[in-house]
């Protein structure tokens, strides 16, 4: 969560370098300028997208549309950094961010945030130029990020969505030494196909079930999934695993009940995963496990 949370507060740093326009007005369409003028003054609720690396096409959209950031405050943080104050560096950024920005998030989210879940807290800050005019605030709001900290897509008004960390079913997840990346193309080698997702809210209506409990039921569930989306391929004579993720007690108690159903395939020895190539969806395409150097660390 730490990783993610640097590596997206850095792309948004770095993305948000530049002052903002003044409004020219008129009744034509919209300049960029005023686009970003507008997204900066943007209300709780509303919803931003922009092209990275560099932001400069930042602009309101409707949260049904793919975004990457949906606006839950703003803060204030003058009380601490007055007239004259250097402005904070990238770590204290950071921190301000999720101190200053996780109450009002929690809230926009009707009570619960899920600290393992979908989306992690972060804001827009002043630049160089607009810290020495005395801007001092927070644009606070809900993103979500890959592994690797870049940010992905979402859709739909963050407070009415379910917070379980899930992927779209046909994702495929890179495979960076014996860590879980980002997501790829499944043509190219990967540790994991997402092959469906799984409620286990009808299977634990009460308390929290332990880490076997989940696996158990999960791997139950997702059986009948992997056949339908493979149409009903046999998996351990391709080499390939049927995995499952499982929930945090903090996701739990957060409401998250869903999880990834996961094909992978075991090093030689079960010594960590191999990269597999292409998808086990029922197509076509056939999925073929790919051996490592033997050098490779971890098998």
């Amino acid at each position: 969560m730490a990783g993610a949370l640097a590596g997206s507060m850095l792309l948004l740093i770095s993305s948000m370098l530049f002052s903002w326009p003044v409004a020219t007005g008129g009744g034509m369409a919209p300049t960029p300028e005023e686009q970003r003028e507008a997204a900066f003054e943007a209300p709780t609720g509303s919803c931003l997208d922009w092209t990275p690396p560099d932001g400069q096409d930042i602009r309101v959209v409707d949260c049904v549309e793919e975004h990457l950031f949906e606006v839950t405050s703003t803060v204030d943080i003058s009380a601490d950094y007055p007239e004259n104050a250097p402005p904070p560096d990238v770590t204290a950024w950071q921190e301000i961010a999720v101190a200053k920005c996780t109450p009002g998030a929690t809230t926009y989210l009707g009570g619960t945030l899920d600290p393992f879940g979908r989306y992690s807290v972060n804001a827009l800050k002043p630049n160089d130029a607009q810290w020495a005019d005395g801007d001092r605030k927070l644009r606070c709001g809900l993103q979500s990020v890959a592994a690797s900290g870049a940010l992905q897509p979402t859709t739909g008004p963050a407070a009415k969505q379910d917070q379980s960390n899930i992927h779209e079913p046909g994702t495929c997840l890179a495979l960076d030494g014996q860590k879980i990346g980002d997501p790829i193309d499944c043509t190219q080698p990967h540790a994991f196909e997402i092959v469906g997702n799984v409620d286990l809210a009808e299977a634990f209506p009460a308390e929290y079930p332990n880490v076997d409990q989940q696996t158990e039921k999960a791997l139950e569930l997702c059986t009948a999934v992997a056949t339908t989306y493979t149409g009903g391929t046999d998996l351990a004579a391709k080499k390939l695993t049927l995995y499952s993720d499982t929930l945090k007690e903090e996701s739990w108690a957060a409401g998250s009940r869903q999880v990834d159903c996961k094909v992978g395939a075991k090093l030689p020895g079960g010594g960590g995963l191999a990269p597999i190539t292409n998808s086990v969806r029922a197509t076509p395409a056939t999925t073929t496990p790919t051996q490592p150097p033997a050098s490779t660390p971890g098998g």
